[in-house]
């Protein structure tokens, strides 16, 4: 598909799908920060759902969540980090300033802050930051892999929450980016993921990946997954929350007293019965960033845990941001298709 074209600088979004291209302000690196050349960065539904107005961002801001770039300026206390490595940029910060992390317990933060919502994000050519909000990358970490650390720090947060143990069975609802990556995590744990979508596109690249149970989201996947279960259902259902398919499904396919997981960011608005949550006991929580989560992920990757070469790719050289996100918004998919969309801002 073809888009026009428009030199990088500093995308502004003023309001509801008004997203304007600035020259960003020249700002100087103090003792503590570095200053990183954006290279590559993912389109992602999150920023789809900011340009919409689904979810509001304090205007004007940056959009643009997820990015890898090369540190091209380095603050004289800078530890860790040098001058020609490449990066990733966090996507969510703890707050610092809420009861947990003034008690030294970022990683239960209240108020976990999103790049392009809640700070500037990186849909710019240069960004200016603290040190410690970039992770330098191995070379056997590429940017594709990079650019998908948060998707993978979102199932890690999502494991380590539900307490799960190698061999127990867990529904994923969805088998978007978000939801393949999930299914794939869970296996690297040794846990069993029964995948559920309604493309059979999508249940193809996840049994590439190594997914064994699969079954399409129709009027049999109950009887399906109850069969894969032997009867028991699963241990505990993750909803991503993208592939749009009813949130009335997943209660319907944990056992009593299980654990009902809602993911990732999206514009649907929908309700589920109480009923099935109250009959079975259901503990329902969600889980859509994965804050202080970047180290372990790229130690994970490192290992092999994902494969993300199972999915479509569209590698841009030539963009128009704004063009983009406007044809998303009208009903192209991003990630909901198992498909990753990159701006290549670097040559």
């Amino acid at each position: 598909m073809a888009y026009n074209v428009i030199n990088m600088d500093n995308w502004v979004l003023k309001g509801v799908k008004n997203l304007v291209n600035e020259p960003a302000e020249t700002l100087e690196v103090s003792p503590t920060q570095v200053k990183v050349k954006i290279t590559h960065l993912l389109i992602s539904n999150f920023d789809v759902l900011l340009y919409n107005g689904d979810l509001t961002a304090n205007y004007p801001k940056t959009i643009g969540r997820f990015a890898v770039g090369l540190v091209t300026e380095v603050g004289e206390n800078c530890y860790g980090v040098k001058k020609g490595e490449r990066v990733y940029l966090e996507s969510a910060k703890s707050c610092g300033v809420c009861y947990n992390c003034k008690s030294g317990k970022r990683d239960l933060c209240d108020d976990i802050q999103l790049a392009g919502r809640d700070f500037d994000g990186f849909m710019r050519d240069f960004v200016v930051c603290e040190y410690t909000d970039v992770s330098p990358l191995p070379d056997a970490v590429d940017n594709l892999k990079a650019l998908c650390i948060e998707m993978v720090g979102i199932a890690e947060n999502i494991y380590d929450k539900l307490n799960l143990s190698a061999g127990q069975r867990v529904a994923v609802i969805g088998c978007d980016c978000l939801g393949n990556i999930i299914a794939q995590v869970l296996q690297y744990h040794k846990v069993i993921p029964i995948v559920i979508d309604n493309t059979p596109e999508n249940l193809e690249k996840v049994k590439k990946c190594g997914v064994y149970y699969t079954f399409a989201a129709d009027d049999e996947v109950v009887r399906n997954v109850s069969e894969a279960t032997n009867g028991n259902m699963c241990d505990a259902a993750i909803y991503s929350s993208a592939s749009r398919l009813p949130v009335s499904l997943p209660p319907r396919l944990v056992g009593n007293g299980k654990a009902l997981v809602l993911s990732g960011s999206t514009s649907m608005h929908s309700s589920v019965d109480a009923r099935d949550i109250l009959e079975k006991n259901l503990t329902v929580f969600g889980v859509t960033n994965a804050a202080n989560y970047t180290d372990s992920v790229i130690n994970m990757l490192l290992h092999g845990a994902v494969n993300v070469d199972c999915f479509d790719k569209e590698i841009l050289s030539q963009f128009d941001p704004a063009d983009i996100l406007a044809r998303f918004s009208e009903g192209f998919n991003t990630t909901d298709s198992g498909k990753l969309t990159v701006l290549k801002m670097i040559f």
